[in-house]
């Protein structure tokens, strides 16, 4: 699979972890929005687009964020279910939306990602929204 474009949308801030926000297209016919670059302690890395696990109210089935104790819509108690024992922190639980399967792919992903990352930023100074290099 080859990547065939990644754009870079970078965030503004000096202080803030997140540095940008990624799209990048495969082989001309299938994009992956929303990859972030993320500064942590000692790189830059990346992280796939992910969304907040959710468990149904027994009462209403209104979908609630895992750790929540009471129901947004009816206010009933909800109950501690299976995804809230796997996870010690159950309240910040991700599930990624798409991932590689290999650690190669994700590797190679990854520096393509930085690579494009840092050209963009040393180009144009970090202040330029939604720039495109394609591969």
């Amino acid at each position: 699979m080859e990547i065939t474009e990644i754009r870079i949308f970078p965030k503004e801030g000096p202080d803030k972890k997140l540095k940008a926000y990624v799209t990048v297209t495969f082989d001309n016919v299938f994009v992956v929005r929303n990859i972030k670059v993320i500064q942590g302690s000692e790189a830059l890395f990346i992280a796939m687009p992910s969304r907040k696990v959710k468990n149904s109210c027994p009462k209403c089935n209104f979908r609630n964020e895992v750790g929540s104790r009471f129901c947004n819509h009816c206010g009933a108690e909800v109950p501690s279910g299976i995804e809230q024992e796997r996870a010690p922190d159950a309240k910040t639980e991700h599930r990624d939306i798409a991932h590689p399967i290999t650690q190669e792919f994700r590797e190679y992903l990854q520096t393509k990602i930085l690579e494009t990352y840092r050209k963009e930023t040393a180009v144009a100074g970090g202040s330029s929204k939604g720039a495109s290099l394609g591969h």
